[in-house]
């Protein structure tokens, strides 16, 4: 995304509204309490994006909503089908009025949209993921805001995102935003459970804080994820240096607020230092690599010491079916993970030199 010299604000490295920016809405903040979507608070996010690209802010929207806007669309026949079957359903046909809403409303502020839906296996693979990202930069390019959702009508359960909190967060890595924004429909982080009297939100948060214990790890009401998803994403995104903030999507005018640097919702710091943008990739693809090569005793502490490439001569092992680019796992003799890394030859081609 491009990069502009302007001045940080204070409060927490945010982008200034000339910088880059990746906002992610939950379903409950755009929907009603019927499932249908509430095109009051859509609105005001558009009116908000649009004011912040003319100040000169590229934005990527990352926004779920497609089942609750199939929910206005069509009623289901039947109501004993599998959880995916409905769910491919209403994503079917709601993504097709989702972004019939979010176009006539950018049109209406003289703004343009486009879709992208994209599955987790596009991150996976590092042409797909190359690809993405040029298209991403070519809309930005034409002041066009990219609408992004995870492609549900063809993604299955161990092929799909945690939610579209774990989208958000690989496209901020991808595009080295300069903030990511995951509006929910709570204000924030709390120093304790927020149905205690008392509790307050915490505006500031350090790497290393313990919040898993104030977040009860419960799922949104239409959603897959919840709050425990979004700090463990936030916590993530500020480690490769990207300020997160999680903020009440349905509170006015938050999006100018959090980066006129306005004490809203809570920020997660980000590291002084940002990941490279390799980096950034395997990072985000851990738990998701395509094949795994096991190395011997010395190239396992040349490994440890340093960060170093990896020769054939020190392979004793390799598993799976990848390619040249790809995410692979490294493991020791004993199975232990030591790391990840790219592929530099193919699954077939690094068999053939193994030892060499």
């Amino acid at each position: 995304m491009k990069k502009n010299n302007v001045v940080a604000v204070p409060r927490s490295r945010l982008a200034n509204p000339a910088g880059s920016l990746v906002v992610k809405v939950g379903t409950n903040v755009i929907t009603r309490e019927n499932g249908l979507l509430d095109l009051g608070i859509v609105g005001h996010l558009v009116h908000q994006i649009t004011e912040l690209q003319k100040k000169g802010c590229q934005v990527i929207l990352v926004s779920s909503g497609a089942m609750g806007a199939g929910r206005g669309v069509i009623k289901l026949k039947n109501d004993n089908g599998s959880t995916i079957v409905k769910r491919q359903v209403l994503a079917s046909v709601g993504q097709i009025k989702l972004m019939e809403t979010y176009l006539g409303l950018f049109q209406a502020e003289g703004g343009v949209c486009s879709q992208v839906l994209v599955t987790k296996e596009d991150f996976r693979d590092r042409s797909h993921y190359l690809n993405m990202k040029s298209c991403f930069e070519a809309l930005l390019g034409q002041s066009i805001v990219p609408v992004v959702n995870e492609n549900d009508v063809i993604s299955v359960d161990e092929l799909m995102f945690t939610d579209n909190d774990e989208l958000a967060g690989l496209i901020a890595a991808m595009m080295d935003a300069d903030t990511l924004v995951i509006l929910s429909n709570v204000e924030g982080i709390y120093d304790k459970n927020p149905t205690e009297a008392g509790a307050k939100v915490l505006h500031k948060i350090e790497a290393g804080a313990a919040l898993e214990k104030n977040i009860a790890p419960t799922k949104s009401s239409f959603g897959r994820g919840g709050m425990l998803t979004k700090a463990r994403i936030a916590e993530r995104m500020a480690s490769m240096g990207i300020p997160t903030v999680i903020a009440n999507g349905q509170r006015k005018n938050v999006l100018l607020d959090v980066l006129a640097g306005k004490e809203v919702g809570s920020v997660f710091v980000a590291e002084k230092k940002r990941a490279s943008g390799v980096k950034r990739w395997v990072a985000t693809n851990e738990g998701q690599e395509k094949g795994v090569v096991t190395v011997n005793n010395g190239a396992e502490k040349i490994l440890r010491e340093k960060i170093a490439s990896l020769l054939p001569v020190g392979v004793i092992k390799v598993e799976g079916v990848f390619q040249k680019g790809d995410t692979v796992k490294i493991q020791n003799e004993a199975g232990e993970g030591i790391g990840y890394g790219i592929a530099s030859y193919s699954a077939d081609l690094a068999r053939k030199l193994l030892g060499e």
